[in-house]
């Protein structure tokens, strides 16, 4: 996970943004009820490691969210991955840091937005902190370059509302190599790093809305889904849903990419 956009407000729905950027041959699935001992729980799963970059808890209305950071790229042997932390963070709340230790681990940041409020702490890999975040839309990036990204490309957010909106945001954006691009590809030594998943999520106790793709600036290719209150009931939650519908394009234009 390389960019997130959030915006909290007191009483409303959470609205989300998150770009995954990866290297281009790195397996994952689309979001999905992937772990049973969360069966409230919809996130895209990363099949090298089992964790995820993004999860809602339906039930709870909760969104957590990990972003890599640089000062530790690589963590020491048997160390948790950073996949584990968003599946933390909605299972425990705030308090989740109790139940892991992140000695050892890579650098990272994590978001937790719930409906009681927001929460940011990050692992420089030595110290984790703490922030507690006010009312707004934010953007969080991997940083160092690539927080770039918020000078360049959040007013583009903040000057729009709906989730429909900040998918247009996306679609119109330009794929870049450049570390302050919102979607990007660079190519090095026969590998490509580029953003390979985008979704827009608008969650609340008991339903969640998703809208994501793979090939983030074609229009056609987003795809959505609903997640009800009562759908964890269901013997067949582990099948593909029969709410999976194309998106409609939005009817409201959103500010190009400059």
């Amino acid at each position: 996970m390389c960019t997130v956009v959030v915006r909290w407000t007191a009483g409303s729905p959470i609205l989300v943004l998150a770009l995954r950027d990866e290297l281009t041959d790195r397996e994952f699935d689309d979001p999905g009820p992937w772990w049973p001992d969360q069966p409230t729980v919809i996130g895209g799963r990363d099949r090298a490691a089992g964790g995820s970059w993004c999860v809602t808890d339906v039930s709870s209305g909760s969104t957590a969210l990990v972003l890599n950071r640089a000062q530790r790229p690589v963590a020491e042997p048997a160390a948790p991955s950073r996949g584990l932390l968003p599946l933390l963070a909605v299972r425990h709340g705030t308090d989740w840091p109790a139940h892991l230790d992140v000695t050892g681990m890579a650098s990272f940041a994590v978001l937790l937005a719930a409906p009681q409020g927001w929460t940011a702490w990050e692992f420089d890999g030595s110290r984790l902190t703490r922030h507690a975040l006010p009312p707004g839309t934010h953007m969080l990036t991997a940083g160092a370059a690539e927080q770039g990204r918020a000078d360049r490309h959040l007013t583009r957010f903040l000057a729009v509302d709906s989730a429909e909106q900040w998918r247009t945001v996306v679609t119109s954006s330009a794929v870049e190599d450049h570390a302050a691009s919102l979607l990007v590809r660079h190519e090095h030594a026969g590998s490509t790093f580029a953003t390979v998943f985008a979704q827009v999520l608008q969650a609340e106790p008991g339903r969640l809305s998703a809208t994501y793709s793979r090939a983030p600036t074609a229009a056609d290719s987003w795809l959505q889904r609903h997640w009800p209150s009562d759908w964890t009931t269901s013997p067949r939650r582990n099948a593909p849903s029969h709410t999976t519908t194309r998106a409609q394009p939005s009817s409201s234009g959103a500010s190009p990419s400059g």
